[in-house]
């Protein structure tokens, strides 16, 4: 049985623990501290959730080849000294009090242009960030304003109001005092490109999304040469039923005027992006980038999902402050190839969380036909997890870092030293992948034929053997 903490004592124990740091204390025993259905909270300092998670990880290393044990994996977490998992693997590994997924990011497949389309995709919104997931879809397809409809509405009102539905659903979730988070993106050839870059001008509206726009290597020619490109619809047809030449340099500054006065439209490049993104060579298996969770950091498949976590480059300085601080780069590399490894195992985690999810509607008393779209969704997120086996590992504390070794951010030697760090964190992450391929297996569909030669791995292969 868990010990039970007041809410008073673990703000007080972890005030102690985050030296004095309250808004720290605050956010660890809301937010991540182990807390059943009453509100009993479980876990007194980050020091419990990081042994929680530990023996977790230790308990799927244990069915693998050169497991590491629990204490080793402990000393990695403790005090975020090593290796940070984000927000939901924190809150949701080895807790048996709710159903959540471990997953911070999922792509779902972009609407199909329907109401019945629309209605789906927004209840599919709405049970991943109910399970602590963000989400992000593209609103390519659906049909621009104008348009003639096969309903009593006879032309559709395009891309605005279903924007705002998707918001308003978003922002209607709650995630245990936290509201989902939620990515819309659209192509820039999309013919209501400019109603969506100018949206956000009015701050009433989609306050519940991110957005941001993916520009094609076609776009960004046009904008370099000042010449026109296409609007059409639908955007990848060759054979559009609409189709428009607009100046491009003028979408291009209406971007840059709306992300000065609002902070939005990011800019996805998206052809790059797909070009050099390794899951994209396995498009005929589903694979294929949509679009991106609503932080930007990684792109999806339709029902991928990603798990995080980070290194943190602070601890990698020997001496730091003064004008003896070094980057200790062989020690990340080895630390890199742990997580990496942990990475891995927190995919079975997933896949149990996914379980108990569908053993959960299961055992809802609504009929089948209700729980019909919640159901497939989870199912058809397990067998993305199981076939792909996404990770995502990155970093945290550059800028700390860099005021530890005595370097100004921005500067070029900053940026040659931030290079060097995203290097040595890719190529250790794909040697550490490598490695338990040969010890537990490749992922389900991987093959060395489609991976050959790929623009991104060629990179890394080619750059391995400069890094420790």
């Amino acid at each position: 049985m868990k010990k039970l903490i007041t809410f008073e004592k673990a703000i007080q124990s972890s005030i102690e623990y985050f030296s004095g740091d309250e808004l720290a204390s605050n956010v660890f025993v809301t937010k991540y501290a182990l807390t059943d259905k009453d509100g009993n909270i479980h876990e007194e300092t980050p020091d419990d959730m990081h042994r929680r998670m530990a023996a977790e990880f230790a308990r799927i290393e244990g069915k693998y080849p050169n497991p590491m044990s629990e204490d080793e994996i402990f000393s990695l977490f403790k005090d975020f000294g090593y290796i940070v998992p984000q927000g939901s693997p924190m809150s949701g590994i080895g807790n048996s009090h709710q159903a959540q997924s471990l997953s911070n990011c999922f792509v779902v497949e972009s609407p199909h242009d329907s109401y019945g389309g629309i209605l789906k995709t927004d209840q599919e919104l709405v049970q991943i960030a109910k399970r602590r997931g963000g989400v992000g879809f593209d609103l390519s397809t659906i049909r621009p304003k104008g348009l003639s409809t096969g309903n009593c509405a006879r032309t559709t009102d395009g891309i605005e109001v279903f924007m705002d539905r998707f918001s308003n659903s978003c922002r209607e979730v709650a995630q245990g005092g936290r509201r989902g988070a939620l990515m819309l993106t659209i192509s820039v050839h999309h013919p209501q490109i400019r109603d969506f870059i100018r949206i956000k001008r009015d701050l009433t509206r989609v306050t519940g999304a991110n957005i941001s726009v993916r520009l094609t290597d076609e776009f960004l020619h046009a904008v370099k040469s000042n010449e026109s490109f296409e609007l059409r619809f639908p955007v990848d047809s060759k054979d559009p039923v609409l189709k428009e030449s607009i100046d491009a340099t003028t979408v291009w500054n209406e971007i840059i005027e709306a992300a000065y006065k609002s902070a939005e439209p990011g800019i996805l490049f998206w052809d790059t992006a797909k070009r050099t993104t390794p899951s994209d060579a396995y498009e005929e298996e589903g694979f294929g980038s949509v679009s991106t969770n609503p932080c930007g950091e990684i792109i999806l498949s339709p029902y991928d999902s990603c798990r995080l976590m980070v290194i943190n480059l602070f601890s990698f300085v020997d001496d730091p402050f003064t004008d003896n601080a070094r980057f200790d780069f062989k020690k990340m590399s080895s630390v890199v190839q742990k997580a990496q490894r942990l990475m891995d195992d927190m995919i079975d985690l997933e896949v149990e969380q996914v379980e108990r999810i569908l053993e959960k509607i299961d055992n809802d008393p609504e009929p089948d036909h209700v729980k019909k779209i919640e159901k497939d969704l989870w199912l058809e997120i397990k067998k993305r997890a199981l076939m792909g086996r996404r990770t995502g590992l990155g970093v945290t504390a550059v800028g700390d870092t860099l005021a530890a070794l005595g370097i100004r951010y921005g500067s070029e030697d900053s940026i040659r030293l931030v290079e060097k760090f995203y290097k040595n964190l890719a190529i250790n992450a794909y040697r550490s992948s490598c490695i338990l391929a040969k010890e537990r297996g490749a992922f389900e569909i991987h093959s060395h034929d489609k991976e050959r030669g790929h623009e991104f791995l060629e990179r890394i292969w080619s750059s391995a053997t400069d890094v420790h």
